[in-house]
């Protein structure tokens, strides 16, 4: 019987930087869709109560993808490729062509269309990115590993979400354009994402090799048994039963959590449109001012969650990785209420701070925290199942949202980032319950 030991070696500095670069590009092209999406789907006609259902796409390809792509990852061995590294293969191409395809959309049915795409194949590099960590690094690694993870991603959002504003006001690119035409700017800001995206997961997979399966003729034998898509999707749904118990207390953090940021996402282009330029007319030049300053605004979150992502480590070190992400989150929530009270666009940039510390610590916390309570050979599946609770918040908002800011706020969408903040707070609250199984030894 060929059996690999349990024990992880520790990995340098440098291999756990090569192991995370592809996020760098994973978070380019997601930094573009969060900062952007919203903004096109106005250009081309959407009314401000549709475009929480338009954004469907993202979190249900999530839903169907990350589980699945962490069942076959796991079950994958190759000895060359290995286990992980083809699906970031894979998912950087069909992103890559997302990318440069999405701004060419000349109606909503097809941005919508292209944004499943671009979702779905984000998901697919993403997801077995969170198992590499815990394939690779012993416990003692995994949350500087994951902090390294939250480097890169805060470092590709902040260049990616700057991208429109650089365009517009370096090389003097117009962010304007005729009536349902996406702007220039905002169209070369997608094909350098292209690029950005396939070079940086490539880089990951070129230079990093992967372990073994531990036991690979027991893992062969499960995989065998196991084969199949629909014993997989059995398998996905036997899952809910047999989280472990930590899993299921980061699950109710990871709802609350989402439901804040992903009304972020949808609602701050025209949040910041309408409370802060006085517009909600995507013709003009102020709307589409709004929109490149809520990329720099990104870029500041996404700036402070990538510095962050060397502190948080230390900070956890000290007050426990459950404590200090509770801290994050109720800093954050608040940061997110406060943007209802700001009408210069400078000052906007100061709730950033406090967001990006959130945003730092939800990439980071619950992760290291879920690694050190899964069973190794079921890391990507967990990994994938644990999604669930990431994009289920996101469903249930975009369903709701966009009736509660037509019908309770009257279409005022500031409001909608209020809801988001408390519900953040509320995730933060949580952390009281969860067990940290790393923290216990």
């Amino acid at each position: 019987m060929a059996v690999i030991s349990l024990h992880r070696p520790k990995l340098t500095f440098w291999q756990i930087w090569n192991m995370s670069f592809g996020f760098l590009g994973i978070q380019f092209g997601f930094a573009l869709q969060n900062a952007n999406v919203s903004r096109i789907f106005q250009t081309l006609g959407a009314q401000i109560d549709d475009i929480s259902i338009l954004w469907l796409a993202a979190p249900c390809t999530g839903l169907l993808v990350q589980p699945i792509i962490g069942y076959l990852s796991d079950r994958t061995w190759h000895p060359w490729w290995g286990r992980r590294r083809p699906f970031f293969f894979a998912g950087a191409i069909l992103a890559s062509l997302a990318l440069i395809l999405m701004p060419q959309s000349s109606t909503l049915l097809m941005a919508a269309l292209i944004l499943w795409v671009l979702d779905a194949s984000i998901n697919i590099s993403m997801e077995p990115f969170r198992a590499f960590v815990g394939d690779k690094l012993p416990g003692s690694q995994r949350t500087a590993g994951f902090a390294m993870q939250t480097f890169f991603i805060g470092l590709g959002a902040v260049v990616a979400s700057l991208l429109p504003y650089i365009f517009t006001n370096v090389f003097k690119i117009p962010n304007t354009a005729p009536e349902r035409v996406i702007p220039l700017s905002v169209r070369y800001s997608f094909y350098v994402g292209g690029l950005v995206y396939i070079v940086a997961v490539m880089w990951t997979v070129f230079s990093t090799k992967e372990f073994p399966p531990e036991n690979i003729d027991t893992w062969e034998e499960e995989k065998l048994r196991t084969k199949g898509l629909w014993k997989g999707i059995a398998e996905i749904a036997r899952g809910f039963g047999t989280m472990p118990i930590t899993m299921r207390q980061l699950a109710l953090v990871q709802f609350f959590t989402w439901i804040a940021f992903f009304s972020m996402w949808i609602y701050t282009s025209p949040a910041v449109a309408q409370n802060a330029y006085g517009t909600t007319d995507p013709t003009t030049h102020a709307f589409q001012t709004a929109g490149d300053w809520v990329g720099v605004m990104f870029m500041v979150y996404n700036g402070v969650s990538a510095l962050m992502a060397f502190v948080l480590p230390v900070v956890a070190g000290r007050l426990g990785r459950r404590f200090t992400h509770m801290i994050c989150l109720l800093i954050g929530g608040a940061s997110l209420v406060s943007v209802l009270l700001i009408h210069t666009p400078w000052v906007l940039l100061v709730p950033m701070v406090g967001i990006g510390l959130a945003w730092a610590s939800t990439l980071t916390m619950p992760y290291a925290i879920l690694a050190g309570a899964l069973p190794s050979h079921k890391m990507g599946f967990y990994m994938g199942v644990f999604n669930f609770f990431v994009v289920i918040p996101q469903i249930l908002a975009a369903w709701l949202l966009g009736h509660i800011v037509k019908w309770i706020f009257h279409n005022q969408s500031i409001y909608a980032l209020v809801v988001g903040g408390f519900s953040m707070m509320i995730g933060g609250v949580l952390n009281l319950i969860v067990q940290d199984k790393d923290e216990l030894k």
